[in-house]
Formats: C-alpha cells, sequence, structure tokens
C-alpha cells in the first residue's frame, strides 16, 4: 500500500470529506479523490460510500484508517529521531582489514569511536586486501582497509572511493650474528643472494617480496615460507635466512634479531576504501577522521631487545 494514499485515507477519516481533506493535504479534491480510488484498487475492497452529498468511510476503510493513523505516527516519530540525530554518529559500522592493520591499527581506532561515540557498534573483519574491497563493493562491510606495496598500485571499482592514510616502512630481518646486522642501513643489493623467509606462495607479500628482489637484479632464493611472524622471526633468529617485516601490527621481536632499514627503503601504502555513496554518513566520516588521524599510525620496533608475540600472524 502507498503511504501517501494511506494519508489521504487518514485525513478523510480526521476532516470528514474528501475536499476538507485534500485541502489539509493541499492538494485538489480530484487528486484526493484518485489516490483514493487507487488505494481501493491495492486493498481490493471499497472505502468510501456515497452519504447525500458527501462520502463515509466503509467498516474496511475505518479499519485501514486506523492503521494508517499508527504508521503515520510511527513515520513522524521516525522522522523526528532522525532530525534530532542530523550529524549524529550512532548504528553499526563494519571494517574489513588485512592481518597487520586489523592488529596494529584498527583496535585503536575502535577504541576511540567507542569513547567519543557511544552509541556507534564497530565490527571487524580480517581479511586479505582484495577481499576486504570485495565485501565493501557488495554493502556487506562499510569501510575496508587495504595496501598496496609500491610500486603496484591499488585498483578498486567505480562505485568505490579511497583516501591514504599514511605510508608504512618494512625492515630488513638480520640475525644479529650476521655481518651486516650492525649497519644503520643495508642495501637491497648486498642482501638480495641471502635464502629468504616469505610469506605463503600466491599471497599478496610473497609475490611483493620476490619482485623487489629481482628488481635489484637477482633472483630470489625463497629458503622458506611461512604464514605468522613468530615463526618466521623464529627462523631468522637461528640463521636460517632474512626477512622482511612491516612496521605496521609488528610487535616485539626476539632477542637474536636485528631489525635494519634498506636502501631504497621498502614502503606500502594503507589506504581506507568505502563506497562513494556513502560518503556522507556520519559513521563513515567519523571512522575515516579516525583511521587518518596523527597517532594511529604505527610505532616503529627496531631495537634487537624485544620479545616476540606470540599468535602474531603474518599475512603482512
Amino acid at each position: 500500500m502507498n503511504f501517501d494514499r494511506l494519508q489521504v485515507l487518514h485525513a478523510v477519516a480526521i476532516h470528514g470529506s474528501v475536499s476538507a481533506a485534500a485541502a489539509a493535504l493541499t492538494m485538489t479534491p480530484s487528486a484526493a479523490s484518485q489516490q483514493l480510488a487507487k488505494l481501493e484498487r491495492e486493498v481490493g475492497q471499497k472505502l468510501l460510500e456515497r452519504e447525500g452529498r458527501g462520502v463515509r468511510l466503509t467498516d474496511a476503510a475505518s479499519r485501514l484508517a486506523e492503521h494508517a493513523e499508527r504508521i503515520l505516527t510511527l513515520a513522524e516519530e521516525a522522522k523526528a529521531d532522525l532530525q534530532g540525530r542530523h550529524g549524529a554518529v550512532f548504528g553499526t559500522l563494519g571494517i574489513a582489514a588485512f592481518a597487520t592493520a586489523a592488529r596494529g591499527l584498527v583496535p585503536r581506532v575502535m577504541t576511540e569511536l567507542r569513547r567519543t561515540y557511544p552509541e556507534l557498534t564497530v565490527h571487524l573483519h580480517e581479511r586479505e586486501p582484495g577481499d576486504a574491497i570485495a565485501l565493501v563493493d557488495r554493502g556487506t562491510v562499510d569501510i575496508a582497509v587495504a595496501q598496496d606495496w609500491s610500486p603496484t598500485p591499488l585498483t578498486l571499482p567505480a562505485n568505490l572511493t579511497r583516501t591514504m592514510l599514511f605510508e608504512d616502512h618494512a625492515d630488513l630481518a638480520l640475525p644479529l650474528d650476521h655481518p651486516l646486522a650492525t649497519r644503520d642501513v643495508v642495501e637491497l643489493g648486498e642482501i638480495a643472494g641471502e635464502g629468504w623467509i616469505s610469506w605463503p606462495h600466491g599471497s599478496l607479500c610473497h609475490e611483493w617480496l620476490v619482485r623487489t628482489v629481482r628488481h635489484s637484479g637477482v633472483e630470489p632464493r625463497i629458503a622458506h615460507t611461512v604464514a605468522e611472524h613468530p615463526t618466521q622471526l623464529a627462523l631468522v633468529a637461528d640463521g636460517h635466512g632474512v626477512g622482511i617485516v612491516p612496521r605496521l601490527g609488528r610487535g616485539p621481536v626476539p632477542s637474536g634479531v636485528r631489525l635494519v632499514p634498506t636502501r631504497p627503503a621498502l614502503t606500502r601504502q594503507i589506504y581506507a576504501v568505502w563506497r562513494s555513496g556513502a560518503s556522507r554518513r556520519p559513521s563513515i566520516t567519523a571512522a575515516l577522521r579516525a583511521l587518518g588521524r596523527p597517532g594511529t599510525a604505527p610505532g616503529e620496533h627496531t631495537g634487537a631487545n624485544d620479545r616476540a608475540g606470540s599468535g602474531d600472524r603474518a599475512a603482512c
């Protein structure tokens, strides 16, 4: 049933005639009569009966007018509620993020949003960047935190918008007794021929590592592929190879590992992605502000005396 037609019927019940209802609704009596005729066809029952020079509501119309009054009251309450909350941040918000962002970035953002907007509920979903973007595209989540490693650009469907949050750096992980471990910076070409501890084949980060080492002129020798940072770093600490560790969501490292910056620097761009049509939603604008605020970018842990946290997944 059409909402506007229910409103006309309710006005007839209140004002007693079609002309009076039309005047109250600032429409012509002819237009009001047409709306009522269409409503009769929608419900399949007669709603008005002639009575002298006027009309009266049938029993079915009276019952429907009672329902219409409740519907109109609810609609008015909803309108008033939204007007009262104009610009307010409330409801639910879904964020999909890759593993190190889900650890090193989003929890702080969720804490800030919970403190600032107690009526907003945020749900985190850990997903690889491609999957996260697909979830936003389908409307399953509202924001994706995605990445691209230079020089691979992040491509998006036409209906999505992105903004870069910050640039994340990665450091070379060396055994403490490695000849280059005492250096302040290591040229990537100096280390390219080493045995590399990489992420699993087929992962975004594995492909990036292989491409980066090849760019230095050396075909990479992948010694081990493992899927968690504690395992990667344990292998480095015991001298089974070298690795690359992003700073975002890194956590502490074993005492047997030295982290050293590289030249050229290894960087990736961290983006927030959302549906363009939702740009004006207060909850999304609040989350984007929190994601991009200074202090939510990763800290740097390059010391050699930290301890590795358990369960830190290496999906970079």
